[in-house]
């Protein structure tokens, strides 16, 4: 007897097809083994799949498991916007009229809240992440692989920027450059920087620019992540959510002292352009909270058959 699974694709950090940041979605996902999400994730070849359990648990209403073509990770910015989209889709539990349904996710990252605020197609999904923690700055014989691996040199990195790792569940290097111009000509040692991602226990590099004042968008970014099957990820809420952390902690940027919101653009470089809108909650001058929202929208629905 054959097993039967509902899978979405869906654009994320985006209203328009084809844009932002693909996820494939597996709803009510019980009954997969590690092995079988593997295998899917590996076949919809998305930088994200996430498998949505459903659960009676009085803690959370819901698990998410988040795989890449090659691995499992413990949380997801893009396809959790995804695969709460869809959720509130297909459950009914979407907001109305503006109202907030509030739902509690298991991750690897830890229990954390998501807010769906309206209803149907158009609704915007909120994604608080885990806690804001700041790890290692790269220096000396490190810092200067990863110079190299991106191709760049120490004068194109942006003043008092150190780089840095930064986490708000999924840990990020946290790269300032001074030129969008070094930002989209950006062509990366994909092997070099597996071998500075084994090195340092970090799987993910983001590069972004602060735009001048006239922009819609405050930072602009790119994140390339090859350790993991991800050359370059679209449009990345767990890369541009630690980067509101650590524009606050470096004070890169203005803000009025209890909160920091801006919207953040990526993919152009892949003519896959999206953006997120991120809040950084702040105390006594630093970061405490962020939260990372956006919109998604549904390429396509089908159907995994598995063997029993």
């Amino acid at each position: 007897m054959k097993r039967c699974y509902e899978v979405y694709q869906v654009d994320a950090f985006t209203n328009e097809k084809f844009t932002g940041n693909p996820a494939g979605v597996v709803v009510r996902a019980n009954g997969l083994t590690k092995k079988e999400m593997q295998k899917i994730a590996r076949e919809l070849n998305n930088s994200e799949t996430a498998f949505l359990f459903e659960n009676t648990s009085e803690e959370y209403d819901v698990e998410t498991r988040y795989f890449t073509p090659t691995n499992e990770v413990p949380i997801c910015g893009h396809a959790t916007i995804a695969s709460q989209y869809i959720r509130a889709l297909t459950s009914g539990n979407g907001g109305k009229e503006g109202v907030t349904h509030r739902v509690y996710n298991k991750t690897g990252a830890g229990i954390l809240p998501v807010d769906i605020i309206g209803d149907g197609v158009d609704a915007k999904v909120v994604m608080t992440q885990g806690a804001v923690a700041f790890g290692p700055v790269l220096e000396g014989d490190i810092r200067d692989k990863l110079i190299r691996a991106l191709g760049i040199i120490n004068e194109d990195v942006m003043d008092k920027s150190p780089i840095q790792i930064v986490s708000t569940g999924h840990s990020k290097v946290m790269i300032g450059l001074k030129s969008s111009d070094v930002l989209n000509n950006l062509r990366p040692d994909m092997n070099m920087l597996k071998e500075v991602s084994w090195a340092i226990a970090c799987n993910g590099f983001y590069t972004f620019v602060i735009n001048d004042k006239q922009s819609p968008y405050l930072v602009e970014g790119r994140m390339f992540a090859p350790a993991i099957g991800i050359e370059e990820d679209p449009v990345t809420g767990n890369a541009n959510g630690p980067l509101g952390a650590y524009l606050v902690a470096y004070d890169l940027v203005d803000h009025d002292g209890e909160a920091l919101n801006f919207q953040a653009l990526q993919g152009t470089a892949m003519m896959r352009p999206g953006h997120i809108d991120v809040h950084v909650k702040i105390e006594d001058n630093s970061p405490v909270q962020v939260k990372v929202a956006g919109h998604a929208v549904t390429v396509f629905k089908t159907q995994i058959e598995m063997d029993s």
